[in-house]
């Protein structure tokens, strides 16, 4: 027999039962137009080639194309302020491989970092490479760091603009060798790159992304992969450790990031189809790009916390360099 309490009860919950039935049964977030890829740096770039491959993958899963573009400027900042600032609908999302480096280097970042966004997916992890113009004299990294000592300010170093993480890549050899170099800034890694094979600029800490075509083709000599191991993309590149250069470890992931506030079954349904993208994506993404999609970035939550805890390593590191941001 029922209680009193137990017949209120059941009318309450009969009463809540088909709302939550048909939010069980409600279709997923579908979009009805382009979706817009914001890549901060100019084309070529490692976020350029890795958001171009998973655009192409996730585009299909959609229905609908996911149009890159180019919003190069200020270290990533003017794309990611572009993405900050956009509707929350959907229809607009960043990759970013610099987004957790520059409030390390950058004073006054025109947007947070962490709460104007939302966490999509993370393509995949990828070490910096230490590279020389092939008409350098040093074919080790200890020989570079010998030949910079040697000629103070001679030398320039190449980075993809003021706050991004070949910026930050760059900032830590500098420091951790004690060397002074010229440092050149360039709108993104692609411009970085042609400009070390062009002799613009001798050295650098380039995106193995950006840069792993140029090292395979012979137009940039890779001295050391920024890891604690080697990379199955350069398997005859020694590791940070083997080059002597221990401290040296650099290591960028890729976020894909939309604008906060975006309703949480639309995050659900591009972290979806972006996860699906990335891994069926996955041998054209080491093999082009140098870059390994890992697990464990499954919710929004668990992608901003990499995000957090890149902002976090990263001022740590430079201010323990003595890099205060400008």
């Amino acid at each position: 027999m029922l209680t009193r309490r137990q017949a209120l009860v059941l009318p309450l919950a009969a009463g809540l039962a088909p709302p939550a039935v048909r939010a069980q049964t409600a279709p997923a977030w579908r979009p009805d137009r382009p979706i817009r890829m914001i890549v901060p740096f100019a084309p070529g770039g490692s976020n350029d080639i890795v958001g171009r491959i998973i655009a192409e993958a996730a585009g299909q899963a959609f229905g609908q194309p996911i149009v890159v573009e180019n919003r190069a400027g200020a270290g990533s900042m003017i794309g990611a302020e572009a993405v900050a600032r956009a509707a929350p609908d959907g229809y607009t999302v960043l990759i970013n491989s610099s987004h957790s480096a520059v409030p390390a280097i950058v004073a006054r970042v025109p947007y947070d970092t962490i709460n104007d966004f939302v966490g999509v997916a993370v393509a995949g992890f990828s070490p910096h490479v230490l590279v020389v113009n092939p008409q350098m004299p040093a074919r080790t990294a200890q020989e570079l760091v010998a030949l910079l000592k040697a000629n103070p300010g001679r030398y320039n170093l190449a980075t993809a603009g003021i706050g991004s993480s070949v910026h930050l890549g760059g900032e830590l050899f500098r420091t951790g060798t004690k060397v002074q170099v010229e440092v050149v800034h360039y709108r993104g890694g692609g411009p970085s790159v042609a400009a070390l094979a062009a002799g613009e600029a001798q050295f650098g800490t380039p995106t193995m992304a950006s840069s792993i075509g140029q090292v395979r083709g012979g137009g940039l000599r890779a001295l050391a992969v920024l890891a604690e191991r080697r990379s199955p993309a350069l398997p005859d590149v020694p590791s940070a450790p083997e080059a002597g250069l221990p401290g040296l470890i650099h290591e960028e992931f890729f976020p894909i990031l939309a604008p906060a506030h975006t309703p949480e079954p639309v995050v659900a349904a591009l972290g979806a189809s972006f996860r699906s993208a990335i891994q069926q994506s996955a041998p054209k993404l080491i093999e082009l790009a140098g870059v390994a999609p890992r697990p464990g970035f499954e919710t929004s939550e668990q992608v901003m916390a990499l995000v957090r805890e890149g902002v976090d390593r990263y001022g740590s590191v430079m201010r323990a360099a003595g890099v205060q941001p400008e």
